[in-house]
């Protein structure tokens, strides 16, 4: 993430040294950083899968993977690629259809108090068959948009914590207000009040 201080607001709190009231922050998160959310928390399987049935071993299976993070218009789209087997499981067999599909949803950015989250999942594109789908559903509309969760607070206040070795200020995060936040081309903009201390 990038963030960009308004008003060198920044400035004025070193120059200033102590705790500093709060200041209006832009906080710009890419795709790309959405994305790396997405595999650290959901992601995270053998090879990057998540498996909606079965597991690496099983014979018949279903699995995503290969999340991609874009934006169009005001949301939040994500990509997945998925794999099934689907079928009954024969001596160590799967006897049934494999399947292969892309799958897309997108999403409306919102302020959850100190995180940015995702509200209106709206599926893009979907499989042909009607039992991959009664999985991919649930998947797109409530898990993707629940692990895509960035915790600002948390995640600045880890980015200040490592100040001090770069700037030689130890700088804290005292409170944080998320406002608005838009799809602005290539990233997601968000609008905090932020109070930091500079020590």
């Amino acid at each position: 993430m990038r963030v960009a201080l308004r008003g060198l607001a920044m400035v004025g709190l070193l120059a200033g040294g102590g705790a500093g009231t709060a200041r209006a922050l832009e906080v710009k998160i890419s795709a790309q950083a959405l994305e790396r959310t997405l595999r650290a928390q959901l992601f995270n399987g053998p090879e990057g899968r998540y498996y909606m049935r079965g597991d690496a071993s099983s014979p018949c299976y279903v699995y995503a993977e290969q999340p991609k993070v874009s934006f169009q218009n005001d949301r939040v789209v994500v990509h997945v690629h998925t794999r099934a087997r689907l079928g009954t499981a024969l001596k160590g067999a799967c006897l049934g259809v494999t399947l292969t599909t892309d799958a897309d949803v997108s999403f409306v950015p919102e302020a959850e108090g100190e995180s940015v989250g995702f509200r209106d999942a709206r599926i893009e594109r979907l499989s042909e068959s009607r039992e991959l789908n009664f999985l991919l559903v649930p998947f797109l509309s409530r898990k993707l948009p629940s692990q895509m969760k960035v915790d600002a607070a948390t995640t600045m206040g880890k980015l200040l914590s490592q100040s001090v070795a770069s700037t030689g200020y130890v700088l804290t995060l005292g409170s944080l207000k998320l406002h608005s936040m838009t799809v602005d081309h290539d990233a997601l903009v968000v609008d905090v009040d932020a109070a930091l201390g500079v020590e």
